[in-house]
């Protein structure tokens, strides 16, 4: 496991940026899986800049969505893709046509779980994943307890996770309560893995995943045994 510790948030970012531009020179064409959150924004607003800078060639990636709510339309506020897409697709011109969603709305999930799962193992799984830390050890929206063969599914939101929500939606009843996300066993699957992390408050979960037992009461402990992962983490959440 590969360490880079950075100064602060913006540091973060950079080193994130610079993570991700290295592999995508080397295979411009690469199967990716990005978080959503707050920690990643600044990630995304730096590789935005380095494209429009010319610096960044974004046209070949195929992306695939890791999570969002369930269940919510695409234009619902609270849909995950649709902040993606707004916030990262759009401004790095990457059209539908290259992404692969985990529909919120789907009317039969298990089905769109299966055909995701498909379309995944038909490109040979993430090149790339890039992972947020959530502060109960979610990766994805993999809530514990989470084993590390979890398929992608629709799961039920842990109350930590809930109350996450309430922050953004302001209530618990426009908070949902269940998520699909892509399963442990094809994140943890992914070739290169970056978990970048920001903050004094991820810490402890941070010490706990990187150095405590493996426990599906922290999902992201299962990285320990994963190949080629690199922590991306600000002076504020490393542990050391």
């Amino acid at each position: 496991m590969n360490e880079i510790i950075t100064e602060d948030y913006a540091a973060m970012s950079r080193a994130a940026a610079d993570w991700f531009c290295e592999r995508v020179a080397k295979k411009p064409d690469a199967v990716v899986v990005f978080p959503t959150g707050s920690t990643p924004v600044g990630l995304f607003k730096e590789l935005i800049a380095r494209r429009k800078a010319g610096q960044f060639d974004p046209s070949r990636l195929r992306i695939f969505q890791m999570d969002d709510y369930y269940p919510v339309d695409p234009a619902d506020p609270r849909s995950l893709y649709g902040w993606l897409k707004l916030e990262f697709l759009d401004p790095l011109g990457i059209p539908e046509s290259q992404v692969v969603p985990l529909p919120g709305n789907a009317p039969d999930p298990v089905a769109a779980c299966f055909r995701y799962d498909q379309a995944l193992a038909a490109v040979g799984g993430y090149d790339l994943a890039i992972l947020g830390l959530g502060p109960n050890g979610h990766i994805g929206f993999n809530d514990p307890p989470a084993q590390p063969t979890d398929p992608t599914r629709v799961l039920n939101l842990s109350q930590s996770s809930i109350e996450t929500g309430i922050k953004s939606w302001g209530s618990r009843q426009a908070t949902p309560t269940q998520a699909i996300s892509a399963g442990m066993a094809q994140l943890l699957g992914a070739k290169e893995i970056a978990l970048i992390v920001s903050g004094s408050h991820k810490r402890d979960i941070l010490r706990q995943s990187l150095r405590g037992p493996l426990t599906p009461n922290v999902p992201a402990s299962y990285l320990q045994q994963s190949a080629n992962v690199t922590v991306i983490a600000d002076q504020a959440a490393w542990t050391e």
